[in-house]
């Protein structure tokens, strides 16, 4: 079995290809590897395995100084890196990670230097994580899978031949791309050199209510949901005083309709589309509101939802975003909790549609006792967990980081609203350079590539 080392570092040495062929090891590491003094040693990194001689060294404890031909076979950059090391004595290996790589749409911001969106700051953050941990983490895009990444370096993301990852972190923002040929073509190939991706593809609203309406516990915590008609408008708007339309395929607060019951026959209808106009104001029959929603859906398939009463901050809607990842050992723990209050004259409480972020605890403290607002918090918190366990447990692929959306009503019960399996950055309230969701990526991605090289030795 493999002996795992919390941290080796490599430094890189000039040299000249014919004249160099040793790896330099430091006395300490040599020692505990056990090696002998005329054996080969091969070091493992990434997808690229080389057989070294080894010259022991009087340097620091852990420290292999290898020449910077040797680090441009391995597609490393020039410089000092600290690796985890895992050693595999029966097949006399030395493999050095983990290499952990972001799949992402890559941009240009003013100054023309490679931009990441929505996640260029969690970026960093995962690169000081990693670098503290121990590994080589970067970032790359579809088209320049296995030839070019960015890692960061001097406040700079620099791009760069790097080693083909242990492990693969999917932040595509795009539906479409990962429905497209060539998302597919990379999905096989990852799958052929056995590395692991995790939140490979969104997930659909549908999917998620799916799952979990078979799961007979969680009925009372999850609205009635169906696929939009025309019959099942006219069903839910008499059965329930709000009805919501949402795209199966959405985010943001996108493309949703909120139909609100004045009287009998008789509704409001506001939208959070940005092309329509929003005419709460006025009252509609049914029939009236099916034709005047009807153009919008666009073909699209979408869901029709009862709506909740659930508790307002000051009159504006408002809910919960849970953030969730497994850990080490494959549970769920949560890692960010903040209410999240909709801007006025919005329905949606989405941060990309005006909306503001509260502590959970005091944003509840604001509408019911406090005794009242710490075992709702408690309720949430058991939900959430519940739910990522069971989407987790019936979906494809592996699922290492969900967002749930939950709301509270008026009795302190917890409602979910839907369910993110790549959730927005935007919503932590830590205070710290390093936030919890980037410590347990780093800590979930170290696990997968583990998983991997222990998979080889048992084959």
């Amino acid at each position: 079995m493999s002996f795992l080392f919390s941290n080796i570092t490599i430094v890189p040495k000039v040299s000249s290809k014919g004249m160099d062929r040793f790896v330099q090891m430091s006395i300490q590491l040599f020692h505990h590897l056990r090696l002998n003094r005329d054996q080969e040693l091969i070091i493992t990194i990434g997808r690229t395995s080389k057989n070294i001689k080894i010259q022991i060294v009087d340097t620091e404890h852990n420290m292999l100084i290898l020449p910077e031909w040797l680090m441009r076979d391995f597609d490393l950059p020039i410089k000092k890196i600290k690796f985890q090391a895992f050693y595999s004595p029966n097949i006399n290996t030395l493999q050095l990670g983990p290499i952990i790589g972001l799949i992402t749409e890559v941009g240009a911001d003013e100054f023309n230097q490679p931009f990441f969106h929505s996640i260029h700051g969690f970026c960093e953050e995962l690169h000081l994580g990693i670098l503290e941990n121990g590994g080589l983490f970067y970032v790359f895009s579809l088209d320049d899978f296995s030839r070019q990444g960015y890692y960061f370096e001097e406040d700079k993301w620099i791009p760069a031949q790097l080693p083909i990852p242990d492990v693969i972190y999917n932040r595509i923002h795009s539906r479409r791309q990962e429905k497209t040929d060539q998302f597919q073509q990379f999905r096989k190939k990852i799958e052929s050199l056995n590395i692991p991706i995790f939140n490979d593809r969104f997930l659909s609203k549908w999917e998620v209510y799916k799952h979990l309406n078979d799961q007979s516990h969680l009925h009372s915590f999850i609205p009635e949901t169906k696929i939009f008609s025309k019959e099942n408008l006219f069903d839910f708007a008499q059965k329930y005083e709000t009805v919501f339309i949402k795209p199966v395929h959405g985010s943001q607060g996108r493309n949703i309709i909120k139909i609100l019951k004045i009287r009998e026959n008789f509704f409001s209808i506001q939208t959070s589309f940005t092309s329509s106009t929003k005419n709460i104001d006025q009252i509609f029959s049914l029939n009236e509101i099916y034709q005047q929603i009807k153009p919008l859906l666009t073909n699209r398939i979408f869901l029709i939802q009862q709506g909740i009463p659930l508790l307002t901050h000051n009159t504006s809607a408002m809910d919960f975003r849970v953030l969730c990842h497994k850990n080490e050992i494959h549970s769920w723990n949560i890692t960010s909790i903040v209410a999240r209050v909709a801007a006025d004259q919005e329905f949606v409480s989405n941060l990309a549609r005006g909306g503001t972020i509260l502590r959970p605890l005091i944003a509840l403290q604001t509408c019911m006792e406090p005794k009242s607002a710490s075992e709702a918090l408690s309720l949430m918190k058991e939900l959430a967990v519940e739910i990522a366990e069971c989407i987790s447990r019936c979906s494809n692929g592996i699922t290492g980081e969900l967002g749930v959306d939950i709301g509270i009503d008026n009795n302190g019960r917890p409602w979910l609203i839907e369910v993110n399996s790549k959730p927005s950055k935007l919503f932590e309230d830590g205070q710290g350079k390093i936030r919890p969701s980037a410590r347990a990526i780093i800590h979930f991605c170290t696990k997968l590539a583990k998983d991997v090289i222990t998979d080889k030795e048992v084959r």
